[in-house]
């Protein structure tokens, strides 16, 4: 997932539209995972894992974006896809020894009282709490500076109905939240679905968007 927005309050909002090659397999949400009883989210068919995990029983989310930085090593490397369902299932972040077999990673775990970010370069672990109010996390972190953050978050700041953002053409613009390009050998980058969390003392909502079937529609 390539863009996660977060607004803090009484009832705890998160939006997370996922950006991957459009040929990767892929299912929608669901119980998935027998060893994370209650927890809901897509699945990548392809590692086994998840982008964004909610936890409704427990009233927490948990999200993951890919990261810039060095690589794990291929002999030892472990798929990412499994950080958001232990945090979501848990309510940890995972400890830095053991980080090592990762590629680089943010990791957001988001409940009513506190939303950490723990991002990982391949070298250093850092964890930060989320401010209050709107708040945008994209491939590069917390990153005042990215297009992306500098084009959309005062819009998602200013609106209650942030699903009414999203409807922009894909676009291969640093800005875009909505992307898509074609690459040189032919695949297709794209923002694939969208997942709209959220969660209150009283109760949890997860709306989910195949932006792939509004497309192909």
């Amino acid at each position: 997932m390539c863009t996660l927005i977060v607004r803090t309050g009484r009832r705890l909002s998160l939006m997370g539209v996922r950006d991957e090659y459009a040929d990767r397999p892929w299912e929608g949400p669901g119980e998935h995972w027998p060893e994370y009883p209650g927890v809901i989210g897509g699945r990548d068919l392809k590692a086994g894992g998840t982008w964004l995990a909610v936890h409704p029983a427990a009233r927490r989310a948990a999200a993951l974006l890919n990261g810039p930085g060095k690589p794990a090593d291929e002999r030892t490397k472990v798929s990412r896809g499994d950080l958001a369902l232990r945090a979501a299932f848990t309510g940890e972040l995972p400890a830095e020894p053991g980080l090592t077999v990762y590629d680089p990673f943010h990791l957001v775990l988001a409940g009513l009282t506190r939303i950490q970010v723990l991002s990982w370069d391949g070298a250093r672990a850092t964890v930060q709490d989320l401010p209050q109010g709107t708040s945008m996390v994209v491939n590069t972190g917390l990153d005042a500076a990215s297009p992306r953050v500098i084009t959309h978050l005062p819009r998602f700041r200013d609106s209650e109905r942030w699903h009414e953002l999203i409807t922009a053409e894909p676009s291969g613009d640093p800005g875009a939240l909505i992307v898509r390009h074609e690459l040189p050998d032919g695949r297709v980058f794209a923002s694939l679905s969208v997942m709209e969390v959220t969660i209150s003392q009283d109760d949890v909502t997860y709306d989910f968007t195949d932006l792939t079937a509004e497309r192909d529609g």
